[in-house]
């Protein structure tokens, strides 16, 4: 498909810019392209200074900042929406009340892309991690592979200048992206579904099955010659629900003998599901053997940023979720030798396990604040005994941190919740946790 031919002219809202590289992808890539954009985001043109600047060359782009109009939901061709943008969103309703077509940027590029095969990755934890391992697989493999969905500036709409047939495109998709997909009616030809825990209840108004229902859009719509992966616990959720071929990964599939950097149970259910892809896509276990052997994991995810006086200290700024910071310590902690660096604004998440498990552990507790750490410390009792500390902000907290620690002990940031109000995003919670740690 000529793609430009296809934009050109097109009357577009994209509905939510932001600041993490993929709207101002596909908002540069579609002013190229020569349509006629509306750019409307809720966050002011102060917030989004560094965007704008980027953008600052196209003409072709009207922007309405600060706000949403109904207006701009009306006599466009398509809305373009991002992936935290609520499907029954006021203006979402307006524009489909006026027969104008919803689009995602990863499920339209998977619309318009003919002759390449999608594999797509999700779940509520080790999507990006497996993603970024089957990558580096397929790379090493010889494949012309592409790398984009939900990651950190990496726009998928303008992909369509680079990909020809026989390409394969790698996407990890959050289950808001899946709403685009299922709009669209489409699944990629392999899909990976790591793992389901409560997510985003706060999103989801407490109903697990609303988040199923948007998660299944990855295997949904696959065909009979299409190959699902899923994590052992996901299995029985999506049995019978699809007429694809199921792959069940699980931690005992995992090689003797392996060489691998990455720590902890939940890695190791990772790299299974990563194995599982790689040997449905043809590639030899050597290669993946060979690439385990050299990859030591992804930024902001267990990531060790520095060791002084005999003290390890961890960036795992992703673990939004209570799940997640469970899993991290118990990777990490063999004498109950953990410094853990927690808290943030609540998602609705229950945190009972991971309160039950925390002096089990870790020695200390540093909280940040927020609404999250607010329900945490309603139940203090159950962990008194680690000294509890609540700070200001997030170089208080390593400074804390850094005093209960001990040789040979572990400062683990691990929020367990989101990044909302004292961060822009968990990645800028992370980049300033690096910051602070690399500059000591």
């Amino acid at each position: 498909m000529d793609y430009i031919n296809y934009f050109k002219n097109k009357r577009i809202t994209i509905m939510g810019l932001g600041l993490l590289g993929r709207g101002i992808g596909d908002a540069k890539f579609l002013a190229e392209c020569g349509a006629k954009l509306i750019v409307t985001d809720l966050k002011s043109e102060t917030e989004l200074a560094p965007a704008l600047a980027e953008l600052s060359e196209y003409k072709n782009i009207t922007y309405v900042l600060g706000e949403h109009r109904l207006q701009d939901f009306e006599n466009r061709d398509f809305i373009l929406k991002a992936a935290g943008v609520p499907l029954d969103s006021i203006y979402i309703e307006h524009a489909r009340k006026n027969n104008i077509p919803i689009e995602m940027d990863a499920s339209l590029f998977a619309k318009l892309a003919k002759g390449v095969k999608l594999i797509g990755v999700t779940g509520t934890r080790g999507k990006t991690t497996t993603t970024c391992i089957l990558y580096e697989i397929l790379k090493t493999a010889g494949m012309r592979v592409f790398l984009s969905g939900n990651i950190k500036g990496k726009a998928t709409l303008p992909l369509l200048s680079k990909v020809e047939e026989g390409d394969y495109v790698l996407l990890e998709l959050d289950s808001w992206q899946l709403q685009g997909f299922g709009e669209a009616k489409i699944s990629p030809q392999v899909a990976i579904f790591t793992t389901f825990f409560p997510d985003h209840m706060n999103y989801y108004k407490q109903s697990m099955e609303r988040y199923f229902e948007d998660k299944a859009n990855i295997f949904k719509y696959q065909k009979k010659d299409d190959v699902l992966v899923v994590g052992k616990e996901v299995f029985p959720l999506v049995e019978g629900k699809t007429s694809s071929k199921v792959l069940a990964a699980d931690v005992d599939d995992f090689p003797r003998g392996w060489t691998v950097y990455l720590p902890g149970e939940h890695n190791r259910l990772n790299i299974a599901c990563a194995l599982k892809a790689a040997t449905a896509l043809g590639v030899s276990r050597k290669i993946v053997s060979d690439v385990l052997g050299v990859f030591r994991g992804v930024s902001g995810r267990l990531e060790l940023i520095k060791i002084m006086n005999k003290v390890r200290i961890y960036n795992d700024t992703t673990a939004t979720t209570p799940e997640a910071t469970l899993a991290g310590i118990k990777a990490l902690s063999y004498k109950k030798n953990i410094v853990l660096i927690m808290g943030g604004s609540d998602k609705g998440l229950d945190m009972s396990e991971l309160v039950k498990n925390l002096e089990t552990y870790c020695k200390g507790l540093v909280f940040l604040s927020g609404t999250g750490t607010e329900k945490l410390l309603a139940h203090r009792s159950e962990f008194e005994a680690l000294n509890p500390v609540e700070v200001k902000d997030l170089k208080e907290a390593l400074d804390k941190a850094l005093e209960m620690a001990g040789s040979d002990d572990i400062v683990l940031f691990s929020p367990a919740f989101a990044s909302f109000g004292m961060f822009k995003n968990e990645y800028d919670r992370g980049d300033q946790f690096t910051k602070l740690v690399r500059a000591l």
